[in-house]
Parts: C-alpha cells; structure tokens; sequence
C-alpha cells in the first residue's frame, strides 16, 4: 500500500464515508467511483492532482496530508488545516520559536 492509499482508506473511514460515496462525492463517474476508489487505497492507481483536491475538499483535509510518510507530521497537517487564519499564525509563530531559538 502505498502512503497516498494509506492516508486515503485512514480518512475515508474516519469520516465515515464508503469509498462507493466518497468517490462519488469526489466528482467520480457513479459506475466507476467504488472501484477506482479501492485502487487508488490500494495503491494500483494515483488519482491526478485534481481528483485529489476534490477527495481532500470531501474529506476536510489539505491535500499534502495524503504524501506524508511520517504519522505525526500528517496529524500536524490536519490539524492546521482547521484552524481559522488568526489561530495559524500562532501555530506558525510557536513552530518557528521552537524549531529556530533552540
């Protein structure tokens, strides 16, 4: 399984979302959505870079979260990603304090 299909089947079920449902919410043919959806869990394929906005617009998730390889740095991710804009640049401001005044 690659770290894209990882992510993928790892939000798609905390969301609660068939792969049937997500890939059709995802603007994937009906026909096709569940099946394209386990290939792309499984690896077989990689959507392009606009199916992947589209699942991760589903999903509430930016779409770098799906290419991260290490756990933590993908939660990180989501996280941020909803925060409202103030609440970044306090997260953002923290990082930096930590990551460079040590």
């Amino acid at each position: 399984m690659t770290t894209f299909g990882k992510r993928l089947k790892e939000a798609r079920k905390a969301a609660g979302y068939s792969q049937e449902r997500l890939g059709i919410d995802a603007g994937i043919e009906p026909a096709s959505a569940s099946a394209r959806m386990n290939q792309y869990e499984k690896g077989v394929h990689e959507p392009g870079e606009s199916t992947v906005q589209q699942i991760a617009a589903v999903l509430n998730l930016p779409a770098a979260y799906f290419y991260c390889e290490d756990d933590g740095e993908a939660h990180l991710l989501q996280c941020f990603h909803c925060l409202k804009k103030d609440d970044r640049k306090q997260v953002i401001d923290l990082a930096e304090s930590l990551a460079f005044n040590h």
